[in-house]
């Protein structure tokens, strides 16, 4: 009799794994693409023969959020809205001995709404392929500070600081995707996916600049500009998603 018990697990597990992804008008799906979270840090040596020994030292950091909420409009077709959050920064920091001669560091925060429409291909297996399209936009700003030593030591030596930031920063993406939906239960899934993202940034950076010549706590010298940037940006999206499918009840 004690064999039965292993054969009857293989049988449940399988039939678990197995699930078939049935959805249904009314049905609600919660989920994201996997979120990523970094914290870089490295350093470096640097020579040169006019200037000596230099060491330098970079930290960096980023997260990005991205939750979706989605609601079955036919047996195959989910519309649903998104939500981005990406703040991120990094700081570079140059010693010569011992002593931090410049440094820059900046700090950024984006965020976004936007709509996806999805539509399974088929809803008769635990495997069910799907494409998609997803828009959404935003605002973005940025920080930056920093500092640097020069003219060696005397007279002829000097301060720069420099403080900026952005404003009126937007951002709107578009992707097309294709992937498969594999079933973990009746309620749950992974999403796999290839697909070609767009996008466009638009940033007016404004920027202080102060000189203090001799290095003796007097502003000497004053700069301002403003820069305003605008770029795109074509790449390829390859990423893992999780689905939580919430049933409408009956």
């Amino acid at each position: 009799m004690q064999p039965k018990i292993p054969l009857f697990s293989l049988i449940l597990l399988f039939s678990t794994l197995a699930t078939k992804a049935q959805f249904a008008k009314g049905d609600r799906m919660a989920g994201a693409s996997v979120a990523s979270l970094f914290y870089n840090s490295g350093s470096a040596d640097i020579s040169v023969a006019s200037i000596g020994n230099n060491k330098s030292k970079v930290t960096s950091y980023g997260i990005s959020i991205a939750p979706s909420l989605g609601w079955f409009i036919t047996e195959k077709t989910a519309v649903g809205a998104t939500l981005n959050i990406n703040p991120n920064g990094q700081k570079t920091t140059y010693e010569q001995n011992n002593s931090t001669y410049q440094s820059d560091k900046s700090n950024g925060f984006n965020i976004g709404f936007g709509g996806f429409a999805r539509n399974y291909f088929s809803g008769k297996s635990s495997m069910s392929p799907f494409g998609q399209v997803s828009l959404n936009a935003g605002i973005s700003n940025l920080k930056t500070e920093g500092f640097f030593y020069g003219g060696g030591s005397g007279p002829g030596s000097y301060k720069l600081t420099y403080s900026g930031s952005s404003s009126g920063g937007f951002f709107a993406n578009a992707t097309f995707s294709a992937g498969l939906t594999k079933m973990m239960g009746e309620n749950a899934g992974l999403d796999f996916y290839l697909g070609y993202g767009y996008s466009y940034n638009k940033n007016t950076f404004k920027k202080t600049t102060l000189r203090d010549n001799g290095n003796d706590g007097t502003i000497d010298e004053r700069g301002e500009n403003e820069t305003t940037t605008k770029f795109t940006n074509h790449g390829l999206l390859l990423g893992v998603g999780y689905q939580v499918f919430l049933r409408k009840k009956k």
